[in-house]
């Protein structure tokens, strides 16, 4: 499984959207600072959302139309108000 994932930083409230094949493994990463976009945040990545998918290639997909910017990261972060 393949999975696009939201975190979100407990002290900043930044967001932050990726994909991985291995979720856990991912988010220690992030909290080590084994992540150029993460590293230079106080505080610890939390998993706020998440979506599984079998294919490589949707999860990239699906990563890359949430990060444009645009109407699916909009509705992604409607859909999770109370969560954010």
């Amino acid at each position: 499984m393949f999975y696009v994932y939201l975190l979100k930083n407990n002290i900043t409230n930044e967001l932050y959207i990726g994909y991985t094949k291995d979720l856990r493994r991912r988010l220690i990463e992030h909290n080590k600072g084994k992540n150029k976009s993460t590293t230079r945040h106080e505080g610890t990545w939390v998993v706020v959302y998440y979506e599984a998918y079998k294919s490589q290639a949707d999860a990239m997909k699906r990563e890359f139309k949430l990060k444009q910017h645009g109407s699916g990261k909009r509705e992604l972060y409607k859909r999770l108000e109370e969560s954010l």
